[in-house]
């Protein structure tokens, strides 16, 4: 099981990024929104202090277990610290930088939100290295091409049950790039989850499935992405049967949520980040 799609790479040149001004990291600590903060992007698109912080008072996030059969591996969670607040449980699954810095302030940003959160790190056992700061994406590619299906999808029921035992009653999966494939096979094969939200996952491998799709299922692409072709989409959207809510971005490129690295595009992530909050109260409130 592997998805080698380069994410710093996977964009047409045509798209050149725009300059963005507006509201920076100060801005956000005085209580700006994560999606006014996405929007305005100052100082994004390179490594840069997290949009929520680790030590931010409204939630619990740190370093966690899970254990399933005989397997124990790392993960990072975080839950609102008001657990009558929770809202409802996010498996986040990783890109293949793993759990990077920005990987956890989504997973913050998640918790910020009202979400019991949590990200297996799927390549526990693995010996790989932080990803905080990495611009080589290939260092990842072995230890991408050692998950094996059985094993994520277990490592990832596990991260379901853990944000249930949070005062979670339904959990909904999200996940980018190769976490965004991933996810999508989770709702296909394993659809033990109340609600997806896709971030540019190849469509291809489940195309032929798409019909028995039943959980609610949103997605998020970009129209310049060179791996993931916008018809490709388009053709996926078409075959689905059931609840979605699939938005092709035309302004933006592969990994476009990823504040850290180039590859950003903040009207595209204000956007989907708005509407996967809007299709996680739907489906996992109450």
């Amino acid at each position: 099981m592997s998805e080698f799609t380069d994410p710093t790479r996977a964009t047409s040149p045509r798209l050149k990024r725009r300059t963005f001004v507006g509201m920076g990291a100060t801005s956000v600590a005085f209580g700006a929104s994560i999606a006014a903060a996405l929007a305005a992007g100052e100082g994004f698109g390179s490594p840069h202090p997290p949009i929520v912080a680790e030590d931010d008072p409204t939630l619990t996030a740190a370093a966690t277990t899970l254990t399933h059969e005989d397997r124990t591996l790392d993960a990072y969670g975080a839950v609102p610290r008001d657990a009558a607040s929770t809202k409802g449980g996010v498996v986040v699954v990783q890109a293949i930088w793993g759990i990077d810095a920005q990987l956890r302030d989504v997973v913050r940003r998640f918790a910020k939100a009202g979400y019991a959160t949590i990200a297996p790190d799927l390549y526990a056992g693995m010996g790989a290295p932080s990803a905080d700061g990495a611009a080589d994406y290939t260092v990842f590619r072995t230890f991408a091409g050692q998950l094996v299906a059985a094993t994520v999808t277990a490592d990832l029921l596990a991260g379901r049950d853990w944000v249930k035992s949070h005062n979670a009653a339904k959990a909904g999966i999200t996940g980018f790039c190769m976490g965004g494939g991933i996810a999508l096979r989770q709702a296909v094969a394993n659809p033990n989850y109340d609600a997806a939200a896709i971030w540019y996952g190849d469509v291809g491998p489940v195309m032929g499935d798409a019909g028995d799709i039943s959980l609610p299922l949103l997605g998020s692409y970009g129209g310049r992405d060179t791996s993931i072709p916008a018809e490709d989409v388009r053709n996926f959207e078409s075959a689905l049967s059931d609840k979605h809510d699939i938005k092709i971005y035309d302004d933006a490129g592969h990994a476009f949520f990823d504040d850290t690295r180039s590859s950003y595009v903040a009207s595209a992530a204000a956007d989907a980040w708005t509407r996967t909050l809007a299709w996680f109260a739907k489906y996992l409130h109450g």
